[in-house]
């Protein structure tokens, strides 16, 4: 089989490579892939690669396809079955032919939405739920009407789908973008009110007449919007992010007694975690919700092809920043 994976840091050295077909373990489904999205993760983890290493890394973190073989201990899925999943950090990615999956961090494709809108949505649905009901312990089925969050770059690929998921839970919901095209979009998806993170954060929100918010998340460079976090998190708000924080000091939320919660999808699959289950839950969710239109595909971009070429293309597209959205490409 083919596989795609480069040999250092650099995206030039990313090449194709022929492979044996993996074989399954117990739980594992080994899936034709027949389409993937690149996530900003492909490209740090390519980033920080030094050194030699065995082999090429294979990155890719969001996948689709149909299901030919199955591991003996493998009880959700069957021969020819469609699924969707973003994948295990500490295995190979979905830039190849065929991958391991376990089984327990897949679904069931959407059944009525296209692939390209489908495969997009996996590790973003995925951090944005965690974010949301995990780390925020948001209840969706709760009264959250007086409750507010901040979504710090909220036109992303995760911005975009918490959005969504927090607007579907009924909070109030302020999300940052700096275009029009980007405002309409955040619009669209259920953002109450936008502000721009290229202007300053706390005299926008307070001109919305909010003095604090319940919960901030980021999901961009936390650093140049540290004071403006710091001030308006209400005390014993939430805050949470993906991100790192290079120059920022967690202390400075001690006084307003905040928690301080990191968001890294790959968790519960990287440490074998039982609670790794939940993900295979949420994706199932995502199905029926993307099927009966209560959740919107953010695809913008689409390549036809699984190949060198392409996937360098896309990945320079999301490695620019400026993605609304998410680029797919469909083998």
């Amino acid at each position: 089989m083919k596989i795609y994976g480069v040999t250092d840091s650099d995206l030039n050295s990313l090449s194709e490579f022929d492979a044996a077909l993996p074989v399954c373990k117990p739980h594992d489904i080994l899936v034709e892939v027949q389409g993937i999205s690149i996530n900003p993760v492909d490209i740090a983890t390519r980033k920080k690669l030094t050194g030699s290493f065995n082999g090429p890394k294979v990155l890719g973190y969001d996948g689709y396809g149909k299901v030919v073989d199955t591991g003996s201990e493998v009880t959700k899925f069957k021969r020819n079955d469609i699924v969707f999943y973003a994948g295990d950090y500490s295995r190979d990615g979905s830039y190849q032919e065929y991958e391991l999956v376990d089984e327990a961090i897949a679904a069931i494709a959407p059944k009525k939405t296209s692939i390209e809108d489908s495969v997009s949505m996996p590790l973003v649905t995925l951090t944005a739920s965690e974010l949301l009901y995990e780390k925020l312990n948001i209840d969706p089925n709760a009264d959250n009407s007086e409750k507010t969050i901040l979504i710090i770059n909220g036109a992303g690929g995760v911005g975009s789908i918490l959005t969504q998921l927090a607007h579907l839970a009924g909070l109030k919901v302020i999300a940052t973008a700096s275009t029009d095209e980007k405002v309409d979009f955040v619009k669209r998806l259920g953002a109450d009110q936008v502000v721009d993170h290229h202007q300053d954060l706390i005299k926008q929100v307070r001109d919305l007449g909010v003095k604090y918010v319940d919960f901030i998340v980021g999901l961009s460079d936390n650093d140049p919007h540290w004071e403006e976090i710091v001030e308006l998190i209400k005390p014993f708000g939430t805050f949470a992010t993906i991100t790192n924080l290079n120059e920022s000091k967690v202390a400075d939320l001690k006084q307003k007694s905040v928690d301080f919660k990191w968001e890294w999808m790959f968790t519960k699959a990287f440490f074998n975690l039982d609670s790794m289950s939940t993900q295979g839950e949420y994706l199932f969710q995502l199905a029926q919700d993307l099927d009966n239109g209560k959740i919107s595909s953010t695809t913008t971009k689409v390549f036809q092809g699984l190949n060198v070429e392409n996937i360098k293309k896309a990945t320079e597209l999301v490695e620019a920043g400026h993605m609304m959205g998410k680029v797919v490409i469909l083998s």
